[in-house]
């Protein structure tokens, strides 16, 4: 390689390189997104325990969120290692990540494309083109700003580097080279579904550029076949062994989408509804390639048969591309693999399986829009090969439409900044978009911003009312805004639709606990824990409705059975306090107080009720009377001394100890704050307390 030359590398990937980085500078701003972020990483148990022994065998042994992607899962790992929760982190590997898919399809391209038939530098800007619109088409935003789409950008990564070792073994064909394929592409499994095609595609190479097929008219003609030319049959032979792994995945992954649930039946999406979407589709992602407006994260499906306009034209369209593709490509060979790698690549995702409600997704063509591109690149090379006086035309263009890119993806990137942005935009540039309505909605809930969200969660069951999962969010509107009928109502309506989780009990349970129809609440809490019977919050809430309910051994026996399952709960052990001194146990009650306290020493309710007791029901010692002060002391400092409460709690254990000037001082505190919030019964209480205190007399409950 001539100097010159090496130095039009170093400028093109140092260009790449730069480029991609200033399209996607507005991503260090962008935080985790409510759509499957959390799923994937902030409530991720395999993701969140960190990188350990016990982690890395459930990433490889566990089907988690429907799908079986392990180094997905220890890239995840990694990153919550290094970052935690920090998002900015987890974008900039991700980013890393693109970056290096877009420097390897460069050399990959450069390296197979180049023949002594075509000029070098012809080739290097060709395959400069193709990887440069692959880092800054706006379409990948998608894949690299949802961090949750780690394993589209994972995925390409080992797709690029199988591709480049497969190269290499053709070059040189050995066992160890051909182990090599089978290592990185067994690699290339492990980070997500979509790549079982990959073979496929390393046939498509073999037709061009590696031209390694051998036609039966050559069999005899030695001047027009290669050195390293096979049969059609040998060639598919080699690729045996990389099909059965694909085809492993694939049976892998239909049992993880199925155990999740993921996959649609026929009644759900029929047939012909699949056909249809298929075809739109093909065209609607070529349109987006070209001109990449409205690009959302959630795309409705259209439910349009095969007798659909729509669907007839872009049928048409579709046949007919692929039939001249595969014509021309007798002579343009690249025509025909650029097209058949755009349709095989796009086929596990194009909805003939319909995984999800989505009718196309801009993630899909992360991989499958390089056979597009090697298309319009290797026609503009060959256009300027053949009119030498166009080039500066095409340089012109490719540079604009280049510079257009770069400031779309700016621009997309900050559509995806946080849960409100994205939705938002969703929600303008689609219609009738259910999915995006109710996520928009959970993301102005968690803004509290309910009205909005009320309104938004509306609309979704407006466009789709059978959409369960909005009428859900309708219903923790309701409890908290203190609706309870509402949210009654909207339950019960759940459970005719066959909806019952436990979640969904416990939730009504909540409700009607809350409006004290303890019979009810009981009923249904108990009804989440045939669901669900290890859940320990569950054992503790209905504890207390039964403590409520007067039921104080039944109580008794669920905080147990809280604690059995999860130990360290202090607020479990307060519960369990409180029912104790209902029975007159008290050394139960103090006991598991103090234990609570030990727990948490923040634990403000524990601390007022060990005080309170230890001052006015426990047996009369400086060693109570100290521990009593210390507990209501500390339990008036974490509240600031704003808690009526707690500064009468305060009072009765300083007159416990003698301290009746204090004792004085902080009931008149606790009286004004107990008339000031309307707290009338225990400003009573108090006053009564201060003329003990006054009368140089502690405060003892019989």
């Amino acid at each position: 390689m001539r100097f010159s030359q090496k130095y039009v590398f170093i400028v093109i990937c140092a260009a790449l390189v730069a480029a991609t980085l200033v399209a996607y500078e507005p991503i260090r701003h962008n935080y985790f997104v409510s759509y499957d972020d959390d799923l994937y990483i902030m409530k991720n148990p395999i993701v969140t325990g960190g990188i350990t022994h016990d982690s890395a065998i459930l990433a490889f042994t566990k089907l988690y969120a429907a799908n079986w992607h392990p180094l997905t899962w220890l890239s995840h790992m990694l990153d919550y290692r290094l970052f935690g929760l920090n998002p900015a982190g987890h974008h900039s590997v991700s980013v890393l990540i693109h970056i290096v898919n877009a420097l390897l399809l460069f050399l990959i391209l450069r390296n197979v494309t180049d023949s002594t038939s075509s000029p070098q530098a012809g080739t290097t800007w060709a395959s400069a083109f193709v990887a440069a619109v692959f880092a800054l088409h706006p379409l990948q935003v998608e894949s690299v700003a949802w961090i949750a789409e780690r394993k589209t950008v994972l995925s390409g990564l080992f797709w690029l580097l199988t591709i480049a070792a497969y190269v290499r073994y053709t070059r040189q064909p050995g066992f160890l080279r051909y182990l090599l394929v089978l290592l990185v592409f067994g690699l290339c499994i492990m980070t997500k579904p979509i790549v079982v095609t990959l073979p496929l595609v390393l046939l498509l190479l073999d037709y061009w550029p590696l031209d390694r097929i051998r036609w039966g008219h050559q069999h005899n003609d030695k001047m027009r076949r290669g050195p390293d030319q096979k049969s059609i049959g040998w060639l598919t032979a080699e690729k045996m062994p990389l099909l059965a792994i694909s085809a492993i995945l694939s049976v892998l992954t239909v049992i993880a989408q199925q155990s999740g649930g993921a996959i649609s039946t026929l009644d759900k999406v029929p047939l012909d509804h699949r056909i249809a979407n298929a075809f739109a589709s093909y065209i609607k992602y070529i349109g987006k390639l070209v001109w990449p407006s409205g690009l959302a994260v959630f795309y409705p499906p259209s439910h349009s048969n095969l007798l659909n306009t729509t669907t007839v034209i872009c049928a048409f369209i579709f046949i007919m591309i692929s039939v001249i593709s595969i014509y021309i490509g007798r002579r343009k060979k690249y025509i025909a693999v650029g097209w058949l790698w755009y349709v095989g690549t796009l086929v596990p995702m194009i909805g003939l399986v319909q995984v999800g409600e989505q009718a196309m997704a801009d993630r899909y063509m992360y991989l499958s829009m390089m056979g597009l591109l090697i298309i319009i690149a290797t026609a503009g090379k060959e256009l300027i090969a053949k009119r030498p006086r166009l080039k500066t035309v095409v340089a012109i263009i490719g540079v604009l439409s280049l510079s257009c890119l770069l400031v779309l993806t700016r621009i997309q990137v900050r559509h995806w900044q946080n849960s409100i942005t994205l939705f938002e935009y969703a929600l303008s540039v689609t219609e009738d978009n259910a999915i995006a309505e109710n996520s928009y909605g959970c993301a102005l809930f968690n803004d509290d911003r309910l009205s909005e969200a009320e309104q938004h969660f509306g609309n979704a069951l407006r466009i789709n009312p059978a959409f369960d999962t909005a009428l859900i969010h309708l219903a923790r509107i309701y409890l908290k805004e203190e609706r309870y009928n509402e949210a009654i109502s909207t339950y019960k309506e759940l459970i005719k639709r066959n909806y019952g989780t436990a979640e969904l009990y416990y939730n009504l349970a909540m409700a009607f606990g809350i409006q004290e129809k303890y019979n009810d609440s009981i009923k249904y809490f108990s009804k989440s824990l045939e669901l669900n019977p290890d859940d320990p919050d569950t054992h503790n809430k209905m504890g207390i409705i039964l403590l409520a309910a007067g039921k104080t051994d039944e109580a008794i026996g669920q905080f147990n059975e809280s604690l059995r399952i999860k130990a360290d709960q202090s607020v479990v052990y307060e519960n369990l306090g409180t029912a104790y001194n209902q029975l007159g146990k008290y050394e139960l009650a103090i006991k598991n107080w103090t234990r609570a306290i030990e727990l948490n020493p923040g634990n403000i309710d524990a601390l007022d009720k060990a005080g309170w007791f230890l001052a006015a029901c426990g047996e009369e010692s400086v060693e109570n009377t100290n521990q009593a002060i210390a507990y209501a002391r500390r339990a008036c400092e974490l509240t600031k001394y704003a808690i009526p409460e707690f500064l009468d709690t305060l009072g009765v254990a300083c007159a416990a100890s003698g301290k009746f000037a204090d004792a004085k001082a902080a009931a008149e505190k606790a009286l004004n704050l107990a008339r000031k919030t309307g707290k009338e019964d225990l400003a009573g209480e108090i006053e009564k307390r201060i003329k003990l205190y006054e009368a140089g007399q502690p405060y003892r409950e019989k």
